[in-house]
């Protein structure tokens, strides 16, 4: 598949079938991302592949809002990042994450970005479970010095999202010569 081709095909996928993910298509689309350019190549970034469908649908609970598409995912992808490495570590997690949604479809997977940062797990409630704090718990797997910067939920689409929207023209592209 040609770069324009997944550069076009990669949407946010919010239904998904169900379906477990194949070992080998997550192993696949991680070793690409890690070639994904960080800060003074510092390389902060860590992935951790969440295959055992029991956590990746506990996973769609880190928030009240936005994360329940994973309790229908067939994966997960936890994007993680060393602060103590690189202070650039949410920026390298960011190019790291977009470049493996890219890798997803490639493999022919759906994917979406949720994240965690530093919200809480309820929206309307500041005082609430921060959702780093929940998966964190989830997954004790995750080593201390590691921060979670979203999660990427990963699956076989239920639907086919519509097509992007036209080019809009030059009001998104400035040149300066």
């Amino acid at each position: 598949m040609e770069f324009r081709e997944v550069v076009r095909k990669r949407r946010s996928t919010r239904r998904y079938t169900g379906q477990p993910v194949e070992r080998e298509k997550l192993q696949r689309a991680m070793e690409l991302a890690l070639l994904s350019p960080s800060s003074k190549n510092t390389r902060s970034t860590r992935l951790m592949a969440v295959r055992d469908l029991k956590r990746v649908h506990e996973l769609g609970k880190l928030r009240d809002w936005g994360s329940s598409l994973l309790e229908e995912a067939g994966a997960a992808i936890v994007v993680l990042g060393d602060e103590e490495v690189s202070p650039m570590w949410q920026t390298n997690a960011s190019i790291m994450a977009t470049t493996l949604q890219l890798a997803l479809v490639e493999e022919g997977l759906a994917s979406c970005w949720v994240h965690v940062g530093d919200y809480q797990t309820l929206k309307d409630d500041p005082e609430s479970q921060r959702s780093e704090d929940y998966v964190k718990e989830l997954l004790p797997e995750i080593p201390a010095n590691y921060r979670v910067w979203c999660v990427i939920s990963i699956g076989y689409a239920d639907y086919t999202p519509k097509p992007l929207p036209e080019y809009e023209g030059d009001e998104r592209i400035l040149f300066v010569e």
